[in-house]
């Protein structure tokens, strides 16, 4: 799309639904790019804030960075000139701001800014590390607060102050007392987004929080409903809220958690079972064993009915 100013692209994306597209893979374990980008072509078709291409659902993890660089550009170019695409970097420090320079390249809207692979890190650490990756670019940026890096709201604010193109914190911990201090903290300095697995169970009390939006892995293969249910979030429609928590997110939640690695795998096997398959999950991912496929299969089948998967 055309590009976005910082604070124009933090807007967009905080007044709306965001989602992670899954990377398809052939039955030999390439990126099949057709595939791709037909299904981002079909997500562009319903109401949602901004696309994640190559990230966590994506598989950023089993991707190779020219792997990266294809699935971002394919995302961009079907995405159109409407639907902000916020492209991958991680890993170490010099790849991070090689992968932030792609994105650049290839047109992306944003970064989303994994955590440094592996090691842990000190506050001051992570500070010079997210610095030096916004300082190469004149996107905006996209904390995602995770695992072995997980900012502090003295350190975020720092960061504030450093970087004018820092413009949002993806929250993957889960702590509501540090969510109440960064946000006590920063106020709207910044757009804070949901980021936990299956971030649905989390929309309605994080909204409280300054949470105004999240990440939907359900929107690969459940739009509509996915939409339906941000809608119910954002209108604090708690009755409604809970029966579509209670009719298929919960029973959805207790499948994912069965095994290590499953909240990505889960979301590909939601698209076979509705007829857009994306291929398997890459090692040292897991498919759903067949017994896992059936029960999803007939929990989908309970929402499909009122809830259209094309517009």
């Amino acid at each position: 799309m055309h590009e976005l100013a910082p604070q124009d692209l933090a807007e967009r994306l905080g007044n709306g639904l965001l989602s992670f597209p899954v990377t398809h893979f052939t039955p030999e374990l390439q990126f099949d790019e057709s595939a791709y980008r037909s299904h981002v072509s079909w997500l562009g078709q319903f109401d949602v804030a901004g696309l994640f291409p190559a990230g966590g659902t994506g598989e950023f993890f089993s991707l190779s960075p020219d792997e990266v660089r294809l699935v971002v550009r394919a995302a961009v170019e079907e995405a159109g000139d409407n639907l902000p695409v916020l492209a991958p970097s991680g890993m170490s420090t010099v790849t991070a701001i090689d992968l932030a320079r792609v994105a650049e390249r290839v047109d992306a809207s944003g970064i989303l800014l994994f955590p440094p692979y592996l090691t842990e890190a000190s506050q001051g650490g992570l500070v010079a590390h997210i610095r030096a990756v916004c300082d190469a670019t004149h996107l905006g940026v996209v904390y995602y607060n995770r695992a072995n890096a997980v900012l502090r709201e003295d350190a975020l604010a720092r960061l504030a102050d450093l970087c004018p193109n820092l413009i949002g914190l993806k929250d993957g911990v889960g702590d509501i007392e540090l969510m109440t201090k960064i946000y006590a903290k920063l106020g709207d300095r910044l757009i804070y987004i949901g980021g936990l697995p299956t971030a649905e169970t989390f929309a309605l009390p994080y909204l409280q929080l300054g949470v105004t939006t999240y990440s939907s892995a359900l929107f690969n293969f459940l739009p509509q409903f996915s939409v339906d249910f941000y809608t119910a979030v954002r209108a604090q429609d708690r009755a409604t809220v809970y029966s579509m928590l209670r009719n298929f997110v919960l029973p959805y939640v207790e499948i994912r958690d069965r095994k290590k690695g499953y909240a990505v795998s889960i979301v590909k096997a939601g698209l076979k079972v509705v007829g857009r398959s994306a291929g398997p999950v890459r090692p040292p991912l897991q498919d759903l064993n067949d017994a896992e496929m059936s029960e999803l299969d007939t929990l989908v089948a309970t929402v499909t009915h009122s809830h259209a998967l094309l517009p």
